[in-house]
């Protein structure tokens, strides 16, 4: 499989090089016939104003993932408001194409919310739980999962992260907490424990999964395991297969919940040929989608990506953009990317 796999990407890789034209849309199998299991993407509720997005996503996916407008950030105002028009929006939109919902995030390191740095230590804790409730209940029946806790391990591995929700609760009791009130505010909602370079880097995938062990013996309520996969596609071949193989031990459903790849190098001089980026790329996806494949139906909780197109992608946002990134299944025209293919040829087998 391995050998007819290096063939398949190969030619695509080619005919991507010596082609800039993509395949028309009719050539795209949809992703959700293929897949025995559900297919996510992250929107925006601005992407519901696009038909043609409408289209491509009604297409391929069978979930969806607020991008940003169901975290902190969004909701909580700094007087301790709260908003809903753009989550609810997002709520409506899945139940009126019969999507499944997932939510993201309730508790994030990088939210540095002035609400909560104003109160004393009594009412943080108040309002903290009073968060959860308010936004986990109010999309109670109606979610099948949340990332309960986002980013808690180190940028290096080494340990937790220390941050405003630590200072006050404890750099593990503000993880414990979360997942208490979040139980009790949606008991039948998937709660999961997410974070990134899981796959990238074996030492905070390791420290990840020990973080998960020692909850799990605790009795805190981590009902699933989601890795981000913003995959580095620099990586050895087998790194990925080897996270998933040991992150399968728990039991636990396990979530594809943010996958990108992209074409562009942290180093400073980047020698890659056009051709050895698109290589590396549906290699490392191709190994990433065989490795969710083949874990037990139980635990394949759901394949989500980071955006359909690759002009809707966080990654080509910035000064950092130069308008040729490729890090996504969809080129800016609906179009399926190598990258496409590579999920398909992981989902068939080929």
């Amino acid at each position: 499989m391995i050998d007819r796999r290096s063939v398949l990407l190969s030619s695509l890789a080619l005919a991507a090089c010596g082609n800039t034209e993509a395949a028309p849309v009719a050539d795209a199998t949809p992703l959700k016939s293929i897949a025995p299991f559900p297919i996510g993407v992250a929107a925006m509720s601005g992407h519901f104003d696009e038909p043609a997005w409408v289209n491509l996503a009604l297409t391929h996916v069978s979930q969806l993932t607020p991008e940003w407008e169901m975290k902190m950030e969004y909701i909580l105002s700094e007087t301790g408001d709260y908003r809903w028009e753009a989550p609810d929006r997002i709520a409506d939109f899945c139940t009126a194409h019969e999507l499944r919902l997932y939510c993201t995030t309730l508790i994030w390191y990088s939210q540095d919310s002035a609400f909560f740095r104003s109160l004393d230590p009594p009412r943080f804790r108040r309002e903290y739980d009073r968060y959860i409730a308010e936004v986990a209940g109010r999309y109670r029946g109606r979610a099948t999962g949340w990332d309960v806790v986002n980013e808690a391990v180190a940028e290096d591995g080494d340990g937790l992260r220390s941050c405003l929700w630590s200072d006050v609760l404890g750099q593990e009791g503000y993880i414990v907490r979360a997942f208490e009130q979040a139980k009790l505010a949606d008991p039948d909602a998937v709660l999961f424990l997410n974070d990134y370079n899981l796959e990238n880097n074996p030492v905070k995938g390791a420290t990840f999964l020990r973080l998960v062990e020692r909850l799990l013996k605790a009795g805190v309520p981590v009902g699933g395991i989601g890795t981000q996969s913003h995959l580095d596609i620099e990586i050895p071949a087998g790194r990925t297969r080897a996270f998933f193989h040991e992150a399968a031990q728990f039991g636990l459903p396990i979530h594809v919940s943010e996958l990108d790849a992209s074409l562009r190098s942290d180093s400073r001089i980047d020698t890659r040929s056009p051709r050895q980026k698109i290589d590396q790329q549906t290699a490392r996806v191709a190994e990433l989608t065989e490795a969710f494949v083949a874990l037990p139906a139980a635990q394949r909780f759901a394949f989500t990506v980071w955006g359909l197109r690759d002009t809707d992608s966080w990654l080509r946002g910035g000064t950092r953009d130069d308008g040729k990134d490729s890090p996504l299944l969809f080129d800016a025209a609906g179009r399926p990317n190598p990258m496409y293919r590579a999920v398909m040829a992981g989902l068939r087998g080929d």
